[in-house]
């Protein structure tokens, strides 16, 4: 499988992680900031919250590991605030969910 692929296979694992106040997942939200692939299998998810103050990010890192744990087996989360996330990052299919629940952009 090339890594262009199985990136895509991740990406695609953690739409099942969802934000825990909106309920939309992490990756529509512009959350998941880059998957790097290592030598050996392994894989760093550099990922980013809507605030640094979010107390839940033991429990979206277990998810994280959980949501690609059939795929690969190793992974690091590595939290990161730059470039500062914005709505700007939203995915279409995030814009739309959030839309449905009310959020206007």
């Amino acid at each position: 499988m090339s890594n262009d692929s199985l990136i895509a296979e991740i990406k695609e694992a953690l739409k099942v992680v969802l934000d825990p106040e909106l309920g939309i997942s992490i990756v529509d939200l512009g959350l998941v900031y880059g998957v790097d692939i290592n030598d050996f299998g392994g894989v760093a998810i550099n990922v980013t919250l809507t605030t640094p103050a979010c107390p839940l990010t033991d429990t979206i890192e277990e998810q994280i590991k959980q949501a690609v744990s059939h795929i690969v087996s190793e992974v690091d989360v590595n939290w990161v605030w730059n470039p500062p996330w914005s709505t700007d990052m939203i995915t279409e299919d995030g814009r739309a969910q959030l839309s449905a629940i009310g959020f206007n952009f």
